[in-house]
């Protein structure tokens, strides 16, 4: 309880990281949903790899425009951020198009975008070998340099993602669910696919220059109370919970087999 007090303490050094790590897991399974409605799951992991590929792309870009990138320069976060939109609203639009002209094979069509998306981002920073060091640490998200602007940017834009999702979560329910539905119904499901869109672009490409891989405060307590590697440390912690709230289903849905 001693360790849980530091880190929720007004003056703890690692207070912005720890609100961002809320931000990026309460806002993230938000937009997650709709991949789910959608049939299109994987998309929670070809996205961030296409999201990385926008990053590396973005530095190798400015690199011949600009020349070598200096270290602590102001625009390089902007500079990723952009990078990392880009790829993954381009992605999402593609594979949706692909998604309307069949479901059969949207899953296959996933899995070869993040197979190409893995193969650029590799290629991309081994052409930029100036920005190498310094794109690892975007493309992995560097959660505990979180300061207090940044945190500040990043909850005005989840902020605005979450408030578009409440207002029109109809639409979006209705366009996810059932998108001929939505058509007899009137609605613009063009334009709403496209907003959503919007929002889950926006989502991960901020998900991913802040937090890297996926971040759960618990998981962060656990790195900081026993001083381990923070991204292993929250995958395990969520794996281990996974595992405890599988192994509870399967033994409740025993105990209700047993006749009374």
């Amino acid at each position: 309880m001693s360790t849980l007090g530091e880190i929720l303490h007004p003056g703890f050094l690692l207070r912005d990281a720890v609100a961002a790590s809320v931000l990026v897991g309460a806002v993230c399974p938000l937009v997650g949903v709709y991949f789910i409605l959608r049939r299109m799951i994987f998309l929670g992991v070809a996205l961030p790899q296409l999201s990385a590929a926008g990053i590396a792309f973005a530095f190798l870009l400015n690199r011949f425009i600009a020349g070598p990138h200096l270290p602590g320069h102001t625009n390089v976060a902007a500079l990723a951020r952009l990078g990392a939109f880009v790829f993954t609203l381009g992605g999402i639009l593609v594979l949706a198009a692909f998604e309307r002209r069949g479901r059969e094979v949207v899953e296959a069509r996933i899995g070869v975008t993040y197979a190409i998306a893995g193969a650029f981002t590799i290629l991309f920073v081994a052409a930029d070998p100036w920005g190498d060091a310094q794109m690892v640490n975007l493309l992995k998200g560097d959660l505990l340099a979180t300061t207090g602007g940044s945190l500040g940017l990043l909850a005005a834009v989840l902020g605005g993602v979450v408030l578009t999702l409440i207002l029109f979560q109809k639409e979006f329910l209705l366009v996810s669910f059932d998108r001929e539905l939505a058509l007899v119904f009137g609605k613009a499901a063009g334009l709403w696919d496209t907003i959503l869109y919007l929002l889950c672009g926006v989502t991960i490409s901020f998900g991913v220059m802040t937090a890297g891989p996926l971040v759960t405060f618990i998981g962060f307590y656990c790195a900081y109370r026993y001083d381990l590697p923070l991204g292993p440390a929250e995958v395990a912690t969520t794996t281990a919970l996974l595992v405890l709230v599988g192994a509870g289903s399967g033994l409740r849905r025993i105990l209700q087999r047993r006749p009374a």
